[in-house]
């Protein structure tokens, strides 16, 4: 899987995340990540040889965004892509990037993902985009509790609601680490039960509280030629390597048929061509896309390999806090802030971050060497990335 030549992200930039963001319009908020990134940097637009665009145009219902946009991305008389995959699109566009820059057409490449959600009807794309016939199991969206039922089932009712609730207060308390995450609720442990039993039902025993939200926001990340990014930055965070599977064929078709999970498979051969053999302990960091707590903890296991319970010790031991051996999303993660087209994009923008040790108020107290952030989208559609602190060799 060896690279022509190894990418490094060399600028980070985000907006403040907000449920309305009505101060702004679409190309401002835009360009509050896209400027901010550019700091980062330490360029200006003069030296981007290229922009990648994304987002889930049919939630905000414009047809070509990034022609409106460019107003914000500042790439008109430059070579723009657009991208749009689902909720994938955000790590699709670091995918884009990193191949852009890697195969040598490119040298510096900006890429952002954005989302105005406010301004559209999530819900409405979502239930419109899919066959109503064949593809009716996909009309409930992000929306379902199979998840929580199958923990329930396995782990026992008092035991999987309790550690699914830990998960959530931990993020939350990540969150309130990071001045801009959306959803910053002050919660605390001794509130547990509380929440439970007070928190609005969505679909069985997912609630309110276990969920992520829509948020409105952006994200902008620079990549630069490993030439460029010795240049440009003391330390940048290395694309090493990422992998893209999906199951979208045969998703929900053909009833409770055992099967190995995209994020299972994504990962045994991440790490497989990486030498990696034991992620608990080779891994730093993850930034993963976890859209509710009951997900988040039930993809621990898929991700790094585990069985049985051990991805609820991790919970339940602290393991995953932002102190503990094995830190997972100190940004809050997706149910913190959701802007669909850029969530996840966040997760790698965030991971770099702590790899450069400048993630500011929620930076991880060590050293990070190597990191891992995911992407999701429905019908179970995986991205997975692999970043390092030392040039892929």
């Amino acid at each position: 899987m060896k690279k022509n030549r190894n990418v490094g992200i060399i600028g980070v930039g985000q907006s403040r995340y907000s449920s309305h963001r009505e101060e702004v319009n679409q190309p401002e908020l835009i360009h509050e990540a896209v400027r901010d990134a550019l700091a980062h940097a330490g360029i200006t637009m003069e030296e981007v040889d290229c922009v990648v665009h994304g987002n889930m145009e049919l939630f905000e219902m414009i047809h070509q965004p990034d022609l409106w946009h460019s107003l914000g991305l500042g790439s008109a008389g430059k070579e723009c892509l657009r991208v749009t995959t689902g909720g994938t699109t955000g790590s699709t566009l670091v995918c884009a990037a990193d191949y852009l820059v890697a195969s040598g057409l490119h040298d510096i490449v900006l890429a952002v993902g954005f989302e105005k959600l406010q301004e559209g009807h999530t819900t409405g794309g979502i239930t419109n985009m899919a066959d109503p016939l064949w593809g009716r199991q996909l009309q409930t969206g992000a929306l379902t509790g199979m998840t929580a039922a199958d923990m329930i089932e396995e782990f026992g009712e008092e035991r999987a609601k309790k550690v699914s609730m830990k998960y959530r207060i931990i993020m939350d308390k990540h969150a309130m680490l990071n001045e801009k995450a959306h959803r910053r609720l002050g919660l605390e442990f001794d509130q547990a039960d509380e929440l439970a039993v007070n928190s609005p039902a969505l679909v069985g025993e997912l609630r309110m509280i276990h969920m992520c939200s829509q948020s409105d926001g952006a994200c902008a990340m620079v990549f630069a030629s490993e030439e460029k990014a010795k240049q440009l930055k003391k330390q940048p965070a290395w694309l090493k390597d990422h992998i893209t599977v999906h199951r979208e064929e045969m998703f929900g078709m053909f009833g409770d048929a055992p099967y190995i999970t995209t994020h299972r498979h994504a990962a045994t051969q991440l790490f497989e061509r990486n030498g990696i053999t034991n992620p608990r302990k080779e891994l730093d960091l993850f930034e993963m896309y976890d859209p509710s707590s009951w997900w988040g903890l039930d993809w621990l296991r898929e991700f790094l390999l585990l069985t049985g319970d051990g991805h609820l010790k991790m919970v339940e031991n602290d393991e995953i806090t932002i102190n503990g051996s094995f830190p997972v999303n100190p940004s809050g993660g997706v149910i913190a802030s959701n802007p669909i087209g850029a969530t996840a994009m966040v997760r790698v923008a965030e991971a770099a971050l702590q790899i450069m040790g400048e993630a500011g108020t929620h930076q991880i107290p060590r050293r990070i060497n190597q990191a891992l952030a995911s992407g999701f989208g429905g019908t179970m559609w995986t991205v997975l990335f692999l970043l390092t602190r030392e040039p892929p060799k």
